[in-house]
């Protein structure tokens, strides 16, 4: 007689079995390579590539996407994808400079956070209940907040206090507070991953969410989850970008380029788009990869086409590398 399927005791399963980490390997042996091939170039040229502040400039500009990335990593190891970070960090700086001009900082994070989470919800309810692929199912959500910014505001808007600007400039030594920021929310979320029986849950539903649903993982809430999260790293970047630029702007998260930005480190540090292999240590390295190449174009004064066709080049090699490791194992 067949016996019935009994659910597996997920909460125990090891990350190590979905390749948490290891496919990070890669992206840090690049950055190495970077750094070197950076080094002999600048010291031939005169540059000042390696001076404190370009490496101090390297970290602010890599903080609002590393902190993104973070969340996307989420999302994409649970097996989606949000393509609405972008506008909601434009939303979130916008509602974080408008709040504090009224009411003042702690009033104006609690709006961001809820904001923000609310997105995520959205997000993710469209996924699971109506069973909308997420890419189109987040894009949709893109636009509308698009429209909601493009209908309500023309430039920008709201007043941040200057002690709230310090989060965007200040510096420990040589470390940016928004560095410290982003490698918090990192950990936070490494930590999530490793070791707690949602990390658990995200990668097995990642890796195959039939399979994870029959042995107890309820696969919406995951899915739900991860796109809470991962719209909350966003307004968490909107805050940031609101500190430095002083207000808000409806197009400082497009002009960024943060959504297929964030897509792009996350896959060039490793994790597959398909979900269920990865980490969150991977996406650093990948932010970092992207912030050197930015920073040798702009010591170099290359120009800003040549950078796309760069990054688009250094996204399919890394891809490509990744497919042939799988391939081989």
């Amino acid at each position: 007689m067949t016996q019935p399927l009994q659910p597996l005791p997920v909460k125990g399963l090891s990350v190590r079995g979905f390749a948490a980490d290891s496919p990070a390997r890669p992206v840090f042996v690049a950055l190495g390579v970077m750094l070197i091939v950076a080094w002999v170039l600048f010291a031939f040229d005169g540059g000042q590539f390696f001076s404190e502040s370009n490496i101090v400039g390297i970290q602010q500009r890599s903080a609002a996407l590393g902190i993104v990335a973070v969340g996307q990593t989420l999302a994409i190891l649970a097996g989606s994808l949000d393509l609405s970070v972008a506008f909601l960090m434009s939303l979130s700086s916008l509602v974080a400079a408008e709040t504090m001009a009224e009411y003042g900082v702690l009033p104006a994070i609690g709006a961001v956070l809820v904001v923000s989470a609310l997105t995520g919800l959205v997000n993710g309810i469209a996924i699971t209940k109506l069973k909308v692929h997420a890419f189109i199912a987040t894009l949709g959500v893109a636009l509308i907040i698009k429209g909601i910014l493009e209908y309500r505001y023309d430039g920008p808007a709201g007043r941040v206090p200057e002690s709230f600007q310090h989060l965007g400039y200040d510096r420990v030594g040589p470390v940016p507070v928004s560095a410290l920021l982003w490698l918090a929310i990192a950990a936070a979320a490494w930590f999530l991953l490793r070791r707690t029986p949602l990390g658990y849950r995200i990668y097995a539903v990642g890796g195959g969410p039939e399979v994870a649903r029959l042995s107890g993982v309820r696969t919406d809430r995951v899915i739900v989850a991860t796109h809470v999260l991962c719209s909350l790293t966003a307004g968490a970047a909107g805050l940031l970008l609101a500190a430095r630029l002083g207000a808000g702007a409806p197009t400082v998260g497009t002009d960024g380029g943060y959504d297929l930005e964030s897509i792009a480190a996350v896959v060039l540090g490793g994790t597959a788009l398909a979900g269920g292999k990865g980490g969150v240590a991977g996406t650093v390295g990948g932010v970092l990869l992207l912030a050197v190449l930015d920073s040798a174009f702009n010591q170099l004064e290359i120009d800003s086409f040549a950078k796309d066709v760069v990054r688009g080049v250094v996204l399919v090699a890394a891809l490509a590398i990744y497919a042939r490791r799988r391939s081989a194992r």
